[in-house]
């Protein structure tokens, strides 16, 4: 029985998740599987990959083959690596320890780099919410300058009308005294 390690398709159209599983290469897609090992959820930024990676790598270990998607999510959580790592100490090349520290310098690279880029994204996105805020700000001042000119020149309307009045008030008891 040839088995592959694959993804299996569930959700809705448009918002698939993917339960990795390990099947017999002659089962449907989403049919009978041997064991579930995973999943993987693209839906998510960045994408969310869930591993048993002990039972992924006894699967790759024994001659599981996964399929393209699969070969680069396991090689992206490192399983790949151990394969690989632990094929040298079988032959020889150097010791279980060695392998161990190896593949640890390995995590903690992958880990720098993401939080590299992590930080590298939330630095962009406080960078655009500051540039955001000024620009509200600046249009928040201009339509306050706005706001302030239209009442001095109302102010001034209403000053310039009530003095009229009053002009017109003094002229007209001026005539009626004169008379």
């Amino acid at each position: 029985m040839a088995t592959k390690i694959r993804l299996q398709r569930h959700g809705r159209k448009g918002y698939a998740y993917y339960p990795i599983v390990v099947a017999d290469s002659r089962a449907p897609r989403d049919g009978r599987f041997i064991e579930r090992i995973g999943s993987y959820n693209p839906n998510t930024n960045p994408a969310t990959i869930s591993l048993d990676f002990d039972r992924a790598l006894y699967w790759v270990e024994v001659g599981a083959i996964p399929t393209d998607t699969v070969r680069s999510l396991l090689s992206k959580e490192g399983v790949m690596l151990m394969k690989h790592l632990r094929g040298g100490v079988k032959k020889g090349a150097f010791t279980e320890e060695e392998a161990l520290r190896r593949f640890e310098a390995w995590k903690a690279d992958r880990t720098k780099v993401a939080d590299a880029a992590k930080a590298k994204k939330e630095a962009a996105a406080a960078e655009d919410a500051k540039k955001r805020f000024e620009a509200e700000a600046e249009k928040n001042r201009l339509k306050g300058e706005s706001v302030a000119k239209k009442k001095a020149e109302k102010l001034a309307a209403e000053e310039a009308a009530a003095k009229e009045a009053l002009e017109a008030e003094v002229a007209e008891t001026a005539e009626t005294a004169a008379e």
